[in-house]
């Protein structure tokens, strides 16, 4: 059996969740909350805004990577007139 360290400041059972979600996503304000069952976290439940931020950061590095991909690769010399 493997030990898993819960990754956020609050927790709550399934059960609870099921009963009044919104209760727990506005008493986490931007936390993260990890779900467990069995005491064992199976869900974590973010804020739409953390998520939001979560998936620009994403594309963020997504994009860093490609630009760390091309960098020395053939170069184009253009003009403003040219595009």
């Amino acid at each position: 059996m493997s030990v898993r360290p819960i990754l956020a400041p609050f927790t709550v059972s399934i059960t609870d969740l099921r009963r009044n979600p919104n209760a727990v996503i506005d008493e986490a304000d931007k936390a993260p909350v990890a779900v467990l069952n069995h005491n064992r976290a199976t869900a974590y439940v973010i804020s739409a805004r953390v998520y939001e931020e979560l998936m620009d950061r994403l594309e963020d590095a997504e994009l860093a990577d490609t630009v760390r991909k091309r960098r020395g690769g053939k170069t184009v010399k253009v003009t403003l007139d040219d595009l």
